[in-house]
């Protein structure tokens, strides 16, 4: 037969979310950062095909 389970208390699943939250941030901080090296061409661990625009003159 099933039995109804514990309620979490409200502080807990505060932690769990905030947990949750930040580790969307980070991810998001790190791609950010990765876009801005690879934007100015300082990355060194991450290879980019430049592509060279034709000016017209």
């Amino acid at each position: 037969m099933a039995v109804p389970k514990k309620r979490t208390s409200i502080s807990k699943k505060r932690i769990r979310k905030n947990v949750w939250k930040k580790k969307g941030y980070w991810t998001a901080l790190k791609a950010l950062s990765l876009a801005k090296s690879i934007s100015t061409g300082k990355s060194e661990s991450f290879f980019v095909q430049q592509i060279k625009n034709k000016t017209l003159e």
